[in-house]
């Protein structure tokens, strides 16, 4: 690659005319118009910059405002801890993005936190700071420093200062642009291969799984009527299409481009095909209105909402229907999936610990989705006439449901499992940012500081770690903790509490339930998955006695009802009739009564005690 000259070498040519301002600015342009590498391309405008001013010390500083941090990026003779980041409350930096505009100083004394040394000569010299800006967004800060305490800067030296800060910002986007390119390219190829190693699996199982049927049809047929053993090989028949069609559902869950060049009814239609073909089950797509183009993680939202739904229908509505509507209209757009099954009483999903989890895990990931997208679930169902699920999601002023992904930690002290969980909510969950991997509370606590997180992922050995770090440093800020332990203790599920732990994962969650719980916990619910709910739920049954149970009024059993559908608040305080402050105040009364940390411990206390009731 074509090496750049660096500033030093510009400036110490004894048989060259030293360059104009003219010339400098052209041999820059130069140099922007084909180069990429963003730190070759900074040392060379800084230097052109700090040579024309007669200057020997200047820095540039990339601005992650959104974050609230910055990174000292290109240092000439400063000193000044290149390649380290820094809060945008300290240092000139700070101070640029604080008045965004150029900041003129007689001393770099004056700045409120600086970040060099006072016994450094330019402690008392002058500097020029300039904001970096693209398209109205700071996104870096450029520094010249005098000589010496008789230099004072001018404003035609600040509107030079301002150019080189122009063309710093060009270098920047630029590098920013190839760079994105260039990942794009990487994320295809192994995207692509990524597909065809899905593919390939799949395709071996299935050839298995088939094989197997086969067999199984011919030991039916084989067997004389009467034989116990028919029994069994009508379960293991029954198993055989439940791992096939599950098998298929794990490989358009895991293949990143199962939405590639699709769109959503496409996908939609290939998914009811994959399901016809395992199931007798009549499936039927509608589609009206005038379609919008949606943005890829919403038509991923989407289709996972229709994709539970429609496994839900399989799984547990003994359904010979099922059809699916996607409704666009010219506030939003709408998703229903109704069944002629069986249905359910409210009391059914809320019935024997361990027994329904799965669908309750998925109504919990579907109301999620929907409240993601900034829209609301709607589940209605009549025993013996079926059920109905309808998910409406408004749209954005740009055409697009959407919003800004949930911005996650992810905080391991064993490397396999934390890379397990990254790896998981990358390609899982595009609803999830993962920002970075700890595998310290140390760690932890910076990164929180200065990342801003909207929630954490930790497992149990940082879980009492964060705790008391927490509660020493005096962090008064709620952030949603989703915490991996496998067999909770008392002590632990008490420090859970006190960390503002929203849901459980244990070493035995599936990708979806990982995907679900984190999900949950960023939209402010608290959700566990089927083996630790259990494993909550028999912990509290042997510790608490039938005679502790609380009298709650007809209205709070009421709201606790809904709770346990996986209704949000607003969508309680509607079916009721009241205010969302006093579903809330209903929720914190029966929270008070029966000695419940959370809302999931609320409603799994009524499964117990449902399970130990007499029959009437």
């Amino acid at each position: 690659m074509l090496q750049l000259p660096t500033p030093n070498e510009t400036q110490n040519r004894p048989s060259e005319t030293p360059l104009s301002e003219l010339d400098r600015i052209t041999e820059l342009a130069g140099d922007l118009a084909g180069q990429f590498e963003l730190v070759p391309l900074l040392e060379r405008v800084l230097g052109h910059a700090v040579a024309l001013l007669d200057c020997e010390s200047g820095s540039i500083s990339i601005v992650h405002e959104a974050e609230g941090y910055y990174r000292k990026e290109v240092d000439q003779g400063v000193g000044c801890h290149q390649g380290q980041t820094f809060p945008l409350t300290e240092g000139l930096t700070g101070q640029i993005v604080s008045t965004r505009g150029t900041v003129i100083l007689d001393r770099y004394a004056s700045v409120a936190v600086g970040h060099i040394d006072p016994i450094d000569p330019r402690w008392g010299s002058a500097v020029i700071g300039v904001p970096i800006a693209w398209d109205g967004a700071i996104i870096g800060t450029f520094a010249i420093f005098s000589d010496g305490p008789g230099r004072v800067f001018s404003a035609a030296d600040a509107s030079l200062v301002e150019l080189f800060a122009n063309h710093a910002a060009i270098a920047i986007m630029n590098s920013r642009l190839h760079h994105a390119a260039a990942a794009k390219e990487r994320e295809a190829a192994i995207a692509g291969e990524r597909e065809r190693a899905v593919q390939d699996v799949h395709e071996a199982i299935g050839r298995s799984l088939g094989s197997l049927l086969l067999h199984l049809d011919r030991a039916d047929k084989a067997t004389q009527g009467g034989s116990p053993s028919i029994q069994h090989i009508d379960s293991a028949r029954v198993l055989a299409h439940e791992a096939l069609f599950e098998t298929r559902r794990t490989v358009l869950g895991l293949a990143p481009s199962s939405l590639a060049g699709s769109t959503l009814e496409e996908a939609v239609r290939r998914e009811l095909d994959r399901v016809g073909s395992s199931y007798p089950i009549d499936l039927t797509l509608l589609v009206t209105g005038q379609p919008h183009e949606l943005a890829p993680v919403v038509a991923h939202q989407l289709f996972m909402v229709i994709q539970e739904a429609v496994a839900n229908v399989v799984a547990h509505a003994r359904a010979t229907s099922c059809r699916v509507g996607i409704f666009y209209d010219t506030t939003g757009m709408t998703v229903v999936v109704e069944d002629n099954g069986r249905g359910f009483e409210r009391p059914e999903i809320e019935s024997a610990i361990g027994s329904m989890q799965g669908s309750r895990l998925g109504l919990h990931g579907m109301a999620a989705r929907a409240h993601y997208l900034r829209g609301e679930l709607h589940v209605d169902s009549t025993p013996g006439w079926g059920t109905s699920i309808r998910a409406q999601v408004p749209y954005s002023s740009n055409g697009d449901a959407s919003r800004d992904r949930w911005k996650v930690v992810v905080a391991c002290a064993q490397p396999l499992i934390r890379a397990g969980l990254v790896r998981l909510l990358e390609t899982s969950e595009p609803s999830v940012q993962v920002l970075g991997e700890l595998a310290t509370v140390e760690d932890l606590i910076e990164a929180v500081s200065l990342l801003q997180p909207d929630m954490i992922v930790l497992d149990e050995h940082l879980l009492g770690q964060y705790a008391e770090a927490r509660s020493a440093s005096g962090d008064t800020v709620e952030r949603p903790v989703v915490a991996v332990v496998d067999r909770p203790t008392d002590q632990q599920l008490a420090t859970a509490a006190a960390s503002g732990v929203r849901g459980f994962l244990s070493l035995s969650s599936t990708p979806g339930e990982v995907a679900r719980v984190v999900v949950a916990a960023a939209r402010g619910d608290a959700l566990l998955d089927g083996a630790m709910f259990t494993r909550l739920a028999e912990t509290r049954q042997t510790a608490e006695p039938a005679s502790t149970v609380a009298h709650l009024t007809v209205r709070e059993l009421e709201v606790r009802d809904l709770l346990a559908e996986g209704l949000a608040d607003k969508q309680i305080a509607t079916r009721l009739g009241i205010s969302v402050k006093t579903v809330e105040k209903h929720v914190g009364a029966m929270l008070r009564k029966t000695g419940t940390r959370n809302r999931t411990m609320l409603v799994g206390l009524r499964h117990q005690r449902q399970a130990t009731a007499s029959p009437i």
